[in-house]
């Protein structure tokens, strides 16, 4: 074999080599379902290829016997590629990360669609379920009166009212849902005195706690200002006062307390439901969830939306709001931005 098919099978080997390894070094960075890691085999990729071309070449310059110093030349002559390399390697990899987050964000959005639709799809289908029965109930006491068979008239009409009454109140959350999501909320804000605004509820809450023998007390540790929109958040509170009643049994107590830690006011409502289901809670507050307590027992009452919209006024204030167990019931603490 000549010379040069000596240097030439020699430099093709070398390359060979050094390729392989690096091909192996990407393929190996490659195989981890990450952006980072696609993104550094992007990097890599061109450098393997400058590094495998510059061995082979160094190589077959050795095997023509060029001297140690024109070997060496030759070598840094294509190194001088290396940066060119090191830096198309670097524009791909911001690429790859770019597209990796677009997509992701993208993945992101759709799931988050696709949730949405799905609770959407829950909340009419529940929906259609608790406004026919109202209408059921409304339609039989019509006819009834209409045929003169009510038994009792006054009661018929009492009971004609009350189902009105609750189909209005599903309508009207219904309506304040729409608001909330179209941010139609906590607009005019000013400073209130929320243990006022506790107090407040909390007296007109008493005929109800009262006839379901639930001991109702309201406290607050000093004097605590916020700046609230004060019909919003007194929605928020007669909501969380109201859940607190209806899921207290008879003999319980429900206390609601306001405080202030760091400049940051909170309202807190303990109740006396038996507490709730450690894999439940987190769904508490969405549209018309139906976990066992978290809606009036049996569904007799509103369309299970209270307390999405007791999260959607206190997000839009930039706050907070939570629930734990404690003790023998629930604890709602809503957390208020200070200033």
């Amino acid at each position: 074999m000549t010379a040069e098919l000596q240097s030439l099978a020699l430099s093709a080997g070398v390359a060979t080599l050094v390729g392989g390894l690096g091909a192996v070094l990407v393929l190996l960075l490659t195989r981890r379902p990450s952006v980072r890691a696609v993104a550094a085999a992007a990097l890599a990729a061109p450098l393997v290829v400058v590094l495998a071309v510059a061995a082979g070449i160094y190589a077959s310059a050795r095997a023509m016997l060029l001297s140690e110093h024109d070997s060496q030349l030759v070598l840094l002559g294509l190194l001088a590629a290396f940066p060119v390399a090191l830096v198309t390697g670097w524009i791909i990899a911001r690429h790859v990360q770019r597209l990796g987050r677009t997509l992701a964000e993208a993945e992101s959005a759709r799931r988050r669609e696709h949730e949405v639709e799905e609770r959407r799809r829950e909340l009419v289908a529940w929906l259609s379920h608790d406004l026919r029965t109202p209408l059921a109930g409304m339609g039989a006491l019509a006819e009834a009166i209409e045929d003169g068979v009510a038994g009792d008239p006054p009661e018929a009409f009492a009971r004609l009212r009350r189902e009105v009454g609750r189909m209005s109140g599903m309508v009207d959350d219904l309506l304040d849902l729409s608001r909330i999501h179209a941010g139609d909320v906590a607009r005019h804000r000013q400073a209130v005195s929320l243990s006022d605004l506790v107090s407040d509820v909390v007296a007109s809450a008493q005929p109800v706690a009262r006839a379901g023998g639930v001991e109702l007390t309201g406290t607050a540790q000093g004097p605590v200002v916020a700046s609230v929109d004060a019909r919003e958040l007194t929605r928020v509170v007669a909501n969380l006062v109201s859940n607190a009643i209806r899921h207290t049994a008879e003999g319980g107590a429900v206390t609601v307390t306001v405080s202030e830690s760091a400049g940051h006011p909170a309202i807190a409502v303990q109740d006396g439901c038996g507490g709730i289901g450690e894999e439940v809670l987190p769904r508490l507050f969405e549209p018309a969830f139906r976990g066992s307590v978290a809606r009036t027992p049996g569904g007799s009452e509103g369309a299970g939306l209270g307390l999405a919209i007791v999260r959607g006024i206190v997000e839009a204030h930039g706050g907070t709001v939570s629930v734990r167990n404690v003790g023998a019931g629930c604890r709602f603490e809503v957390a208020l931005p200070g200033g």
